[in-house]
């Protein structure tokens, strides 16, 4: 097996991010782990590009509480073959547009902010890069 990095989302509401991305990205569930109280573990995937999302509270007592994040140190570059189309999906579903899809710097791009206060870039590197 090849190494892989995969992040882990979580946010405030593991069911409402799950079913976001699902709509947004037309994210495929991989696997999924229903805990105590609600709580849910959701390993999804985009392609072959897989990312794990959970609500608060379901890694360990000792986690401080997460809500909407802000001001946060990362963003997720989605890489897809239509970007135009995969953003405007991500819009109908409920993200909102921080700068529409374009072309600069080698690549067709657009940046959204899902409901949850990540940042996603979506797009796709132009020409041979």
């Amino acid at each position: 097996m090849l190494p892989s990095l995969a992040p882990w989302l979580t946010v405030a509401d593991g069911h409402r991010a799950a079913k976001f991305y699902r709509a947004a990205f037309g994210a495929e569930e991989v696997y999924r782990l229903d805990g105590p109280e609600g709580s849910v573990v959701v390993r999804l995937a985009v392609g072959s590009v897989e990312f794990w999302v959970s609500g608060e509270g379901t890694g360990g007592s000792n986690e401080p509480p997460v809500g909407v994040l802000g001001g946060g140190t990362v963003r997720m570059i989605l890489t897809v073959e239509d970007p135009d189309a995969v953003y405007a999906q991500a819009l109908a579903a409920g993200a909102v547009e921080v700068f529409p899809v374009g072309e600069g710097h080698g690549w067709r791009l657009g940046r959204l902010v899902d409901p949850f206060g990540l940042h996603w870039e979506v797009g796709r590197p132009l020409g041979g890069h």
